[in-house]
């Protein structure tokens, strides 16, 4: 797409336009042609894979992971360009076949449902940690995304983006069908669910799961350094408006902590809507979202 038309607002056909469905799921136009050599890609043992649905934390996860698995310094991590240590599976770049031949261990990325994913990580070849966000938040980030990304150039209003999460009608699909099939999968041993706001809440545990689930050894000591700094990656992101260039965008107004998320429901329910306040992001406007996805009540 030409520079101009980048920036020229879309209309409703256009931004419609921009997406492609396969078996049912919306998703990006680069994610067209390659579905079938990703499901076959090959899985090493030694790999680690960070899923999410977009906006849920993904930097910030991307680089306490990095840090819990590579023992690296935070002080480093704030030097380098950490997207070009973890790729993510489906982007154009760097491509799957420059990531096929990276060497191990490798860390990737995917914001693909589960489904989607290559086949041999459902038969448990490699590790997957899979993180959360309660939605009244992501929606909100998912919105602000849309409109700063020049090849969406969304210009829509934030309730009419509410309708459109609400009806799967944005890349990657449905946030709930997302969410649930990894939430189906907790148990197998290879994966590692997590929650966003736990994130901020309990960081200590969440280190504890992450070294424990990758195999790191540490002591009492290098647990608690290690969580400290943990703790710095978090404020650092937190206290400033936006991480350093090459660490991706993470606005502190999208950063605050929803009210306690409980436990997933066997089924998520559509049909029932209530009116959430929207984050200071957005202040003065209401997201319409179901009861479900104030996170999942019951068991």
């Amino acid at each position: 797409m030409a520079e101009s038309e980048a920036e020229t607002p879309s209309t409703p056909g256009e931004f419609e336009s921009k997406y492609f469905e396969f078996h049912g799921v919306r998703l990006p136009p680069f994610c067209r042609g390659k579905m079938e050599e990703i499901a076959n890609f090959p899985v090493r043992p030694s790999d680690v894979w960070i899923v999410t649905y977009p906006k849920s934390g993904t930097s910030l996860l991307q680089e306490v992971v990095y840090l819990v698995s590579q023992g690296a310094d935070p002080d480093e991590i704030g030097l380098m360009n950490i997207d070009e240590q973890l790729p993510v599976l489906e982007y154009p770049q760097p491509g799957l076949d420059i990531i096929k031949e990276l060497t191990s261990p490798r860390l990737i990325k995917s914001h693909l449902p589960y489904r989607f994913l290559p086949s041999d990580l459902h038969n448990g070849d490699s590790k997957v940690i899979y993180m959360a966000r309660n939605p009244k938040d992501l929606v909100v980030s998912y919105y602000q995304f849309h409109r700063s990304l020049r090849t969406m150039s969304y210009r829509g209003t934030f309730q009419e983006f509410c309708r459109r999460f609400m009806n799967d009608k944005l890349g990657y699909g449905s946030w709930f069908e997302h969410v649930q099939e990894f939430w189906e999968h907790r148990m197998d041993a290879n994966v590692l669910f997590l929650k966003y706001e736990d994130m901020h809440r309990d960081l200590v545990t969440m280190v504890e799961q992450l070294a424990r689930f990758l195999g790191v050894s540490c002591d009492k000591a290098q647990l608690e350094s290690l969580s400290e700094h943990c703790h710095q990656l978090v404020d650092q992101c937190c206290n400033a408006e936006a991480l350093p260039v090459g660490r991706g965008m993470c606005p502190a107004s999208l950063l605050r902590v929803p009210p306690p998320l409980c436990c997933c429901p066997r089924a998520l329910d559509h049909s029932t809507v209530l009116c959430w306040p929207v984050p200071s992001a957005l202040p003065g406007q209401d997201v319409h979202l179901p009861a479900s996805a104030h996170w999942w009540r019951g068991a």
